[in-house]
């Protein structure tokens, strides 16, 4: 019955990110598409911080009339939401609608590999004009739809089984990942059993072992702690993720779709690197945390000099530009795993302002750049086949 409620339960966690991370990884083949172009990034990051609204009305419900709210209905209506919303963006991804005079899309995004295409021929010489055409993908991205939308019907599936499941078992205390702090329920149960002797010895090593997490942090270091965590989450959520078109596309749609996809597994494997190997020095988390700005700094800057960025056309750019948004998505994730585990283990009320913080960030991040791309145009996209770039370097 445990291994089985294991698995439910991690059928149940797909649904949580699945149909936003999808998104993410299916926009190189669909930025070219659709109208908003390299700004769609933009859009979604704004869109997407607009969501926090939900659990800000679940809260102030649970903090104003304790007990009206049904977990369980929230939950269903979501994952139901989510399942409708891929099934419709199979069908529709592509329509768009007029707002404030332009074309939007309607309800997503998507992309394919580039080539050169002379498109007219003037009679008497062989000049003409290229256009980009798109080949297209392995498959299509009605059918990656419909795989997010299974995917989210299990999740659904899982949740209503958890559901259903007769309350006789036991919840299971089985530790699947050694954890080196220590319970505090540990001491309590079974005391008459220990000798003092064997007491005092159990209660030194515990003491030894978990010494780094009881500990508390001042005021200074709570500070920097939650500015670590706004830090990441702005850059992580917001900033960058707005202008990755930008910095990926001019290097080609082959970048841009190993950016996007290796980034979107950076990111749980941070997170499970955090599971093993955990270090909660804040001088290590500091330097981590510089070392991914700069590897976000570097995108920033392509971006900025996009449709020409420093080695455009060349094998080596295309390497670093993906290698550089590997490398910053996996050291501020493991940073935004950290914290969060330094402020679980102080208080609950230090792990609800760490959520505050991570949300602030991730607005703030996306509220500063939707400006920046969508009205004041700081960042200019370009054409693969007609964008010339002074000082190409020639293979």
């Amino acid at each position: 019955m445990a291994l089985l409620i294991h698995i439910l339960a991690c059928s149940f966690g797909v649904g949580s990110w699945v149909a936003v991370n999808g998104l993410w990884v299916e926009l190189p083949l669909i930025v070219n598409t659709l109208p908003e172009g390299w700004e769609l990034p933009s859009y979604l990051t704004v869109i997407i911080q607009l969501a926090n609204v939900g659990p800000l009305l679940v809260t102030l419900m649970h903090k104003l009339n304790p007990g009206c709210l049904k977990e369980n209905i929230v939950i269903y209506s979501i994952l139901s939401i989510g399942v409708l919303s891929c099934i419709l963006l199979a069908f529709f991804w592509d329509r768009t609608t007029v707002f404030a005079g332009a074309s939007h899309i309607a309800l997503a995004q998507g992309v394919g590999m580039a080539i050169c295409v002379n498109s007219s021929e003037t009679s008497g010489n062989n000049t003409g004009s290229l256009h980009t055409e798109y080949l297209p993908p392995n498959f299509s991205t009605e059918v990656f739809f419909f795989i997010l939308g299974a995917m989210m019907c299990i999740s659904l599936a899982a949740f209503v089984a958890l559901n259903r499941l007769p309350r006789i078992y036991e919840l299971s205390t089985e530790n699947l990942v050694q954890d080196t702090v220590p319970s505090v329920s540990s001491g309590l149960d079974n005391s008459g059993a220990e000798t003092d002797g064997e007491r005092v010895r159990n209660n030194g090593e515990m003491a030894n072992q978990g010494s780094h997490m009881m500990a508390k942090y001042s005021m200074y270091q709570l500070t920097i702690i939650y500015f670590l965590v706004a830090w990441v989450n702005a850059a992580t959520n917001g900033l960058l993720p707005s202008v990755q078109t930008y910095s990926c596309i001019p290097y080609g749609n082959l970048a841009y779709h190993l950016s996007a996809s290796l980034a979107s597994v950076a990111n749980p494997l941070a997170c499970m690197l955090a599971m093993f190997f955990q270090n909660r020095s804040l001088i290590f988390l500091g330097i981590l945390t510089v070392v991914g700005t700069g590897f976000g700094s570097y995108n920033m800057a392509m971006a900025a000099m996009s449709p020409c960025p420093l080695l455009h056309g060349t094998a080596v750019g295309e390497a670093i530009i993906v290698l550089s948004w590997l490398f910053f998505t996996g050291t501020l994730s493991y940073v935004k795993v950290m914290v969060g585990v330094i402020l679980r283990d102080q208080s609950h009320n230090a792990l609800v302002w760490c959520g505050a913080a991570t949300q602030m960030g991730s607005l703030v991040g996306s509220i500063i750049m939707f400006p920046l791309v969508n009205i004041y145009r700081l960042f200019k996209s370009g054409d693969f086949c007609n964008t010339e770039c002074p000082l190409i370097p020639q293979n």
